[in-house]
């Protein structure tokens, strides 16, 4: 498995925190005639381009945008129509207002209505301008993406883009291609069981031939995906042994379990923070995180 994940983390060119004051590498990747990802910092960002216009999943931080509407142009000069958000986070939101206000709607599941209100203000230019419940499709550019709510899964309100004729998947921060465990926010509605049942949805969706966009890391296909959630299953047996032994929180912490693993951290997401989300998820206790 260690052998599996470090092939599939190999190209991986960008981290998903860079300091504030350095300078973002962006980087376009084609993936079909009309869909492109663009690395950047912060959340992947699926470009389509066509006849019908521009339209982007997830728009990263509001200081980049105007780099960002550079390397859309690059590929189609004009404002995106649209802009759908995977979720509310900050990394994959925080465009929002700039795009709006340049002429973008907003698309997002109702509970990143929600959270996006309460942090920025009922009116905000933050907010999404169409939200939906369980599921919705948008035909444009001679596609049919549908887009579908997976709850309680990073967060409460995941939104996963299904591209239908270029048979790619963007699965926003439901999956981490970082050789590493994913950001559990169990304080925004987010459970590792979640995560672990929306892996094994889209799973169940894509095929051989499916391209898969992460939120965080290199594109990569069904098997990185399903090697992923290999990992994820793994994580949770590791907790649960560790959670019947030692009980507490602090004890859990202190024993490292998920040690064995032998994957690589954030600073700003550090094995003993993400140990500690995931024995908040597995035992349903307020995390305070």
């Amino acid at each position: 498995m260690k052998r599996i994940l470090q092939t599939l983390f190999l190209p991986l060119i960008l981290s998903v925190t860079h300091p504030a004051n350095a300078t973002v590498e962006f980087k376009l990747r084609q993936l079909s005639p009309d869909l492109h990802v663009l690395y950047g910092q912060g959340g992947n960002i699926a470009i389509s381009v066509g006849e019908d216009g521009i339209y982007l999943v997830d728009d990263q931080f509001a200081k980049l945008s105007e780099e960002i509407r550079a390397q859309v142009s690059k590929l189609k000069p004009g404002v995106p129509e649209f802009v759908i958000n995977t979720h509310y986070h900050g990394d994959h939101t925080g465009g929002n207002e700039n795009f709006a206000k340049a002429g973008s709607h907003v698309i997002a599941h109702n509970n990143v209505y929600r959270r996006l209100k309460d942090k920025h203000g009922e009116g905000s230019k933050f907010l999404p301008v169409i939200s939906f419940g369980q599921d919705m499709t948008l035909h444009f550019n001679g596609e049919n993406a549908k887009i579908w709510h997976y709850e309680n899964a990073h967060t409460d309100g995941d939104a996963v883009i299904f591209y239908e004729r270029a048979n790619v998947v963007h699965t926003g921060d439901i999956f981490f291609n970082l050789n590493s465990l994913p950001y559990v926010d169990v304080n925004s509605g987010g459970s590792l069981d979640g995560v672990i049942a929306a892996v094994a949805d889209i799973l169940e969706h894509i095929d051989d031939n499916t391209t898969v966009i992460p939120g965080h890391g290199p594109v990569t296909n069904k098997s990185g995906l399903l090697a992923y959630k290999a990992l994820l299953e793994r994580a949770k047996r590791i907790m649960l042994v560790a959670i019947d032994k030692h009980q507490s929180l602090d004890a859990v912490i202190a024993a490292e379990p998920l040690a064995e693993l032998e994957l690589s951290y954030s600073d700003w997401l550090p094995q003993q923070r993400v140990t500690k989300l995931f024995y908040h998820s597995l035992t349903s206790s307020p995390s305070g995180d």
